[in-house]
């Protein structure tokens, strides 16, 4: 990831006064699936052979990898089979697939001090510096396993997930825990990895909820300062399991 030092003018109460602050740099990078060109992506530069592997998982194009090289700019992701698939601009302007997706099972039940406890872990010292990257952290087996912080929120996914690839995490076990809001096809990637849990300190949307209940994913949103609100699937929080929510939802007049 780079960062560079600017300067600007900060006015703070009236005052104006000179400083220098770091600020993230965009940059741009080549994906390929088996040597053929599929999109170039926007991201910051660390973890991208996780941002490769778990593009590919994260939109249904392949289940697993064989591997991921990187040169340069060039990220060239290793599948043993990869579907046919329409390309559609999605709600982060990237370029993502409508590829369809199973039901995610998984027994997994959390407490509601295990998704406080995960909140609190959803940023970065990056995210501290600047203010100006999204954060996702996978949490597995009781403890944080990834940590990614980028330009793009579907980057940060894209890392923590391709992390669970390459390492062979079960991922019907793991929680995902973001900084941004989650419309469909946020959902999305969550549905193709087969990941059960969302927890995101922001919004969604109504697709976003309506997608949530279709894979079978339990959807936590607005996850701060000691609330949060659970949007799907309900019965994987232990001190929730006797609430019912009616499921699919009817637009608000």
């Amino acid at each position: 990831m780079t960062l560079v030092t600017v300067k600007g003018i900060q006015v703070r109460e009236g005052k104006a006064v000179g400083i220098e602050e770091p600020v993230i740099r965009e940059e741009r990078f080549s994906l390929s699936i088996n040597g053929k060109f599929f999109a170039r992506i926007v991201a910051s530069r660390d973890h991208l052979q996780e941002l490769g592997a778990g593009f590919v998982v994260s939109q249904g194009l392949a289940p697993c990898v064989d591997g991921v090289t990187v040169t340069g700019d060039a990220i060239d992701v290793r599948v043993p089979a990869i579907r046919d698939c329409g390309r559609e601009v999605i709600s982060t302007g990237a370029v993502g697939t409508s590829l369809p997706f199973g039901k995610v099972t998984s027994g997994l039940v959390l407490s509601v001090s295990d998704v406080y406890a995960i909140t609190e872990e959803i940023e970065t010292e990056t995210w501290r510096q600047t203010g100006a990257v999204h954060c996702s952290v996978l949490f597995s087996g009781g403890r944080i396993v990834a940590r990614s912080s980028d330009v793009g929120r579907h980057n940060t996914v894209d890392k923590v997930i391709g992390h669970a690839v390459l390492a062979g995490l079960d991922r019907s076990e793991c929680v995902l825990g973001c900084t941004g809001r989650q419309p469909r096809d946020m959902v999305t990637k969550a549905a193709h990895a087969g990941i059960p849990v969302i927890i995101s300190r922001a919004a969604s949307t109504l697709e976003g909820i309506e997608t949530a209940w279709r894979a079978g994913i339990t959807l936590i949103c607005f996850s701060r300062k000691g609330r949060f609100t659970v949007y799907s699937h309900p019965e994987r929080v232990r001190e929730l399991a006797g609430m019912v929510l009616p499921g699919p939802i009817v637009p608000a007049e």
